[in-house]
């Protein structure tokens, strides 16, 4: 199973407790197969309205297709492993900047290792769990 985690910075809270399984960080400092570009992380928490957003999955979803075809196994074996473990793919959102965790590369990372394999269980996180608040698109004619 493939799903995704809350990387916390300092003690986790009780209420949101460390997933059991294989934890794996996928933030842009990383060089997991699914890390962003700081580049693109940076565009986007910038000024984070739905467009930026819109522009952020369209680049994302891009450098994964580059990724997957310039090195497939890299995915294979995260697959594989998902297959035989319950893998969890980590970032800091939701946070202040981003409070959407639909709006988390990994995410968009989820939607793209369902795509690409068609028979792993991945395991979205439930909305309805989650606060879920507008982006303020006024911001974006300032």
């Amino acid at each position: 199973m493939l799903a995704r985690y809350k990387i916390y910075r300092g003690k986790r809270p009780p209420a949101d407790p460390q997933p059991v399984g294989i934890r794996q960080d996928t933030r842009w400092r990383t060089r997991h197969p699914l890390h962003p570009t700081q580049d693109i992380v940076e565009r986007y928490l910038a000024s984070p309205t739905e467009e930026a957003w819109r522009a952020f999955r369209a680049a994302y979803l891009n450098l994964l297709d580059k990724r997957f075809s310039g090195d497939r196994e890299s995915f294979d074996r995260l697959a594989d492993l998902a297959r035989a473990n319950n893998v969890f793919i980590g970032c800091s959102c939701p946070t202040e900047k981003n409070p959407r965790v639909d709006h988390c590369h990994t995410w968009l990372a989820l939607e793209f290792m369902k795509h690409k394999y068609p028979d792993l269980t991945v395991d979205f996180p439930s909305l309805d769990r989650v606060a879920i608040r507008p982006v303020d698109d006024s911001s974006a004619d300032r």
